[in-house]
Order: C-alpha cells, then sequence, then structure tokens
C-alpha cells in the first residue's frame, strides 16, 4: 500500500474546490490519502467549507496571493521533509490538483498503481476531459522549443493539427485514449514520486501562474526520468474557472510564463536574432489576446 498526497490550491473558487475534495474523498482507492488545500487569501467562503465540510483535509491559509508555485510550494515543502523523516516508507507520491476538478473513483488508483509498476517514470498524468467532453489538450504536450513555438504562434498547429510536425505541442495527431510518453504534462492533474520531488526540487516561483508544471517537467526529464500520459485515469476539468474572473492578469502571467521558460531552458543556446522573434511573437500575442479580450462580453473573457 503507497501513500499519496495531494495537493490542491484555490483562490475564490469555494464551489468548485466543495466539488473537487467530494470527489477527492470518494475515490475508491487502497492506498492511503493526505489532502492539502493551500488557499491563496480568498475572500469568498473556501477557507470555511474546508473547515467545516473536509476537516480531514489539511489546510493552509496563505495571506496573500503567491501564485500557483509559491501556493503549491507552501504544501510541497511540509510534505517533502516529513517524508525524508527516518522509518517513512519509501512507497509516497505526490499530486499536484487543481481545484476545478473531479476526480473519477479509479482515477487516483490507476495513477499510483502505474507508478508502482514503471520505476523508471517520474510523473505521470491522466486523461483531462472538459466539460464538454472534449480533451484538455494541456495534459500532454511537447516541450515549447523555438520551433514548436513558431508552430504554434503562426496558426499552423491549427490548420495541421493532425501533422505530426505542426500539431507537435499538443500531440493533436495522436489518438487521445493511446497512452505515451510525454515531454509534458499539466499542473491540473499530475503524480510524481515523492523521491522524484526531491531529486529535482519544487516548482519554480518565478513563475507566477502558468508555465510552472511545464518547466517542472523539463526538470523531471532532465534528470533521465520518463513523462507519460496515462489515458486509463480519467478526471474532469471545468478549465479556466479562477482565470477567467481576472482575464487581464491572468492573460500577462501567462505570456510572462512564455517568456521565463524561453529565458530559462532556451535563450543561451539559441541565436540572438532568433531570441528577438521570440520575444517580439510573444509580446505580440500578448497584445493581441488583451484586445480580444477587451472586445469580448465581460461573461465570456478569458485567457489564451
Amino acid at each position: 500500500m503507497a501513500h499519496l498526497d495531494i495537493v490542491i490550491l484555490n483562490y475564490n473558487r469555494g464551489d468548485l474546490l466543495r466539488n473537487c475534495l467530494s470527489s477527492v474523498f470518494a475515490s475508491q482507492t487502497r492506498h492511503t490519502l493526505g489532502v492539502w488545500v493551500v488557499d491563496n487569501a480568498s475572500s469568498d467562503d473556501s477557507v470555511a467549507i474546508v473547515r467545516d465540510e473536509f476537516p480531514q483535509a489539511r489546510l493552509i491559509v496563505n495571506g496573500s496571493n503567491t501564485g500557483f508555485s509559491a501556493g503549491n510550494n507552501l504544501a510541497l515543502r511540509e510534505i517533502v521533509a516529513a517524508n525524508a523523516e527516518p522509518g517513512v516508507s519509501d512507497k509516497r507520491y505526490v499530486m499536484l490538483l487543481n481545484n476545478d476538478t473531479v476526480v473519477e473513483p479509479d482515477a487516483l488508483d490507476l495513477l499510483i498503481d502505474y507508478l508502482e509498476q514503471n520505476p523508471d517514470v517520474g510523473a505521470v498524468g491522466p486523461k483531462l476531459l472538459l466539460l464538454d467532453g472534449s480533451l484538455d489538450l494541456a495534459c500532454r504536450r511537447s516541450f515549447p522549443t523555438p520551433t514548436v513555438s513558431f508552430y504554434r504562434m503562426t496558426g499552423l498547429s491549427r490548420i495541421f493539427p493532425r501533422s505530426p510536425r505542426f500539431g507537435r505541442y499538443n500531440m493533436t495527431f495522436l489518438d487521445p485514449d493511446v497512452e505515451t510518453d510525454v515531454d509534458a504534462l499539466v499542473g491540473a492533474a499530475m503524480v510524481l514520486p515523492d523521491a522524484v520531488v526531491r531529486e529535482v526540487g519544487l516548482l519554480d516561483e518565478q513563475f507566477f501562474m502558468y508555465g510552472e508544471d511545464v518547466d517542472w517537467c523539463y526538470r523531471v526529464k532532465s534528470y533521465g526520468w520518463r513523462i507519460v500520459y496515462y489515458p486509463r485515469s480519467v478526471i474532469h476539468h471545468h478549465k479556466r474557472a479562477a482565470s477567467s474572473r481576472r482575464a487581464l492578469p491572468s492573460i500577462r502571467a501567462f505570456y510572462d510564463a512564455m517568456r521565463i521558460f524561453h529565458r530559462k531552458h532556451y535563450a543561451q543556446r539559441t541565436l540572438a536574432p532568433i531570441n528577438w522573434l521570440i520575444e517580439t511573437g510573444i509580446t505580440l500575442k500578448e497584445w493581441s489576446a488583451i484586445g480580444r479580450n477587451l472586445l469580448r462580453p465581460a461573461a465570456r473573457r478569458r485567457v489564451g
């Protein structure tokens, strides 16, 4: 029997958090669970919901909204320290789970069992389904190299989604029901062995929101671990539930994450003119996204 610590970050979505926690605690699992909720200074009734309805969850109330990475790290830091104590079982895993998800009853066990059976895997993620039943494309990705980013920014990935070349970022050329090795998963739902977290370190707090999951996966792969998309495990995702309420700050954070990732992992080995083109392209895409959102009715404003 293994132990899974689930970290759920919340900001002003007590309604969705309630559904998420209900699904987690209703899971049909053979393993033990530790559920951590980090609340990033919500002004709604999120904290009261956790305290009153889910007292079995470990609640951390953050005094300010420090973002996704820093918020999750508050729990991850405690988990890693506790797991390093003498006598603690080696079969311990850590999961990032969004507050806007609903977990299928067998989803957690399927992910844990996969890692138990594949010790060379450093992170595994489920099939994430959106409210309309379609695949959340972010749940299986390639790294945004300069080439992949070019295909994405120019729209070639949308024009030729079935092309193994142009559709590489979201791997849209693959059957969503096929297990596959990937570069990156999404922070909305991913499980890592505790030993891997201790090896590669916590989330990079340069990333306020977005990009930290890709960066974490990049580091996991750089240490020689495999990363796998495992579609037998299914989790439902109410995407953009938090970011849609703060569209403009979220858009800026989204494109800032692109800049940070490129500068951290690719800029030093990319020619200066190419770096300039990439930075310019990110800025133009950001301005375009902000402009489109300002023209939408408030109820339809979103990130991306």
